[in-house]
């Protein structure tokens, strides 16, 4: 079968924060020339407009009336730069700003807002109409493309992702301790895992995939390994 002959599916790959599956999911698209959605930086965008607006508190509660109401004046967009994709919000190139510690400490509460997963369910549904989609999020699998022909749940210790996001952060010049990153990886998870709406859960369809141990090519070969197997199945 050609790379033409491929029939076009819909990829969904959801599972914890810092797992890596936001890179795993990036490889691949290119790999199989699909277009590739991170549906947390839509979210990380809501929570950086939260922000910017005087929507979260001191105590980071959230303003959820005030945000209900500015969502149909919040776009989210992105954009090819080389060859990385970069997130628009309101025309604004965000992608740094979107990835600081002070975004991932409130994105979790603002991603379990009813209002703001209906909005941006809605935004990611359109984006994926076609097919031909990688997407990697919290409940891409479950909520927003249930019928996916290929759904993924990845999961590490949270030691272990917490580390990783740690890295990320040192190699952008920020500054933080292990056991602050931690706190919020496991704080993350709690508010993923118990929110009412759409919780972070592995689709029973799901194929688990636990990287704790795994180096990137493993990955990246599992990962192709079961792309073809499931447009063999198809």
């Amino acid at each position: 079968m050609t790379a033409n002959e491929r029939p076009l599916i819909t990829i969904a790959i959801d599972g914890y924060s810092s797992s890596g599956k936001s890179t795993m999911a990036k490889k691949l698209a290119r790999q199989i020339g699909y277009r590739y959605i991170d549906s947390g930086a839509m979210y990380r965008a809501v929570a950086l407009y939260a922000l910017r607006h005087g929507m979260i508190t001191r105590d980071d509660s959230v303003n959820a009336d005030a945000l209900q109401k500015a969502l149909p004046d919040i776009r989210i967009d992105f954009r090819l730069e080389d060859g990385a994709q970069h997130t628009i919000l309101n025309g604004e190139d965000v992608e740094k700003e979107i990835r600081t510690m002070e975004v991932s400490r409130v994105v979790s509460p603002v991603a379990a807002l009813p209002a703001v997963r209906h909005a941006l369910v809605r935004m990611q549904q359109e984006l994926g109409a076609s097919k031909g989609i990688v997407m990697d999020g919290r409940d891409i699998g479950t909520t927003v493309f249930p019928d996916a022909e290929m759904k993924v749940f990845v999961k590490a210790s949270a030691a272990t992702r917490a580390q990783r996001r740690l890295d990320e952060l040192t190699a952008r010049g920020e500054k933080a301790t292990f056991e602050e990153v931690l706190e919020n990886v496991e704080q993350r998870d709690h508010i993923d895992e118990t929110r009412d709406e759409s919780p972070l859960r592995c689709a029973e369809d799901a194929s688990v995939l636990d990287n704790s141990f795994m180096t990137p090519a493993q990955q990246d070969e599992w990962i192709m390994d079961l792309y073809s197997k499931t447009l063999s199945s198809l």
